[in-house]
């Protein structure tokens, strides 16, 4: 897929979007969608035939509706003294057009959260290509549950043509940058990175320009897969989400597949490498079947406190 190939409104939005993150990242976006194949994996088809022999379809169906709210405290050395107990709201992969039930169950269960900011970790839409006007519709329905401040990155499911769409409607995309938070006389400060799974358009040296070492960054990624070069980087913590926890796993939540090559430790909860922080959500949706086993999903709220 090229510029040339997306509607006028498109090209026009998509030519204003690389004006400010580079024309060399929207082209090389555009040239992994387009060699997206629609088609399910082999491993996809066997699962679905397994689900539906076993029995347990059902039972998976009803987990993915669960939704849990987790709690994790980080402390954080160069967190600033205003910052001590700001809380954090993380999103990841809702996969939002899966079905109407899934959404207002989500919606349900962010009623009576609290929470300073949110942040969203990708993977918006539940197919990897096709029509994505659907996903930004359950956006905006979704939006006043998030609070005043919110940002997202996007995931190897998503779009580049969906970022337009997505800021008009309240969700500033972070696509190798980097946003100060304020509160009071202090910031940390909030950096994102576009997917580096599949379309491998990460620039986390684009994404910290002209932020100082000594700073509080907190990363938005979508893979936990870049973490030796958020540490080598300075990145106090990283949220991410991406492997679904595994979403079907054997007893105990072990997963059978994470579909990335980050350490088995890293694929969900809360970890640590050397001086980074880390976190991966089990993410609140589902991908590929509409299905969890032994992996419920999750809203998580990360609480940054004072090392």
């Amino acid at each position: 897929m090229q510029l040339s190939d997306c509607t006028p409104t498109e090209r026009e939005a998509l030519e204003a979007l690389g004006r400010r993150i580079g024309p060399e990242l929207v082209a090389q976006r555009l040239r992994r969608e387009g060699m997206r194949a629609p088609a399910p994996r082999l491993s996809h088809r066997l699962m679905r035939a397994g689900l539906r022999l076993s029995g347990l379809r059902g039972r998976g169906r009803r987990n993915v509706l669960d939704i849990q709210v987790r709690h994790n405290e980080v402390r954080l050395e160069r967190l600033p003294a205003g910052f001590d107990g700001f809380t954090l709201l993380h999103v990841s992969d809702p996969h939002l057009d899966m079905d109407a039930e899934f959404q207002r169950h989500l919606i349900e269960r962010l009623q009576g959260l609290v929470f300073d900011a949110c942040v969203l970790t990708g993977d918006f839409r539940f197919h990897g290509f096709g029509p994505y006007q659907g996903v930004l519709d359950a956006l905006q329905v979704l939006r006043p549950h998030l609070g005043e401040q919110v940002h997202a990155v996007l995931g190897n499911h998503d779009t580049l043509r969906m970022v337009p769409g997505m800021e008009a409607r309240g969700f500033p995309v972070l696509m190798n940058e980097s946003v100060p938070v304020r509160r009071g006389t202090d910031t940390i400060v909030l950096a994102g990175i576009d997917d580096a799974h599949y379309f491998r358009t990460h620039d986390l040296h684009r994404a910290l320009a002209g932020v100082q070492r000594d700073s509080c960054v907190v990363l938005l990624s979508h893979t936990p897969e870049p973490y030796r070069l958020a540490e080598h980087a300075g990145v106090q913590l990283m949220l991410s989400g991406h492997t679904h926890g595994g979403q079907i796993c054997l007893p105990g939540g072990i997963p059978v597949f994470t579909e990335t090559p980050a350490p088995r430790a890293f694929v969900r909860g809360a970890w640590r490498y050397r001086s980074l922080a880390g976190y991966t959500s089990v993410g609140c949706g589902s991908s590929v079947v509409d299905v969890r086993l032994n992996c419920l999903p999750e809203l998580t709220l990360h609480r940054l406190r004072r090392a």
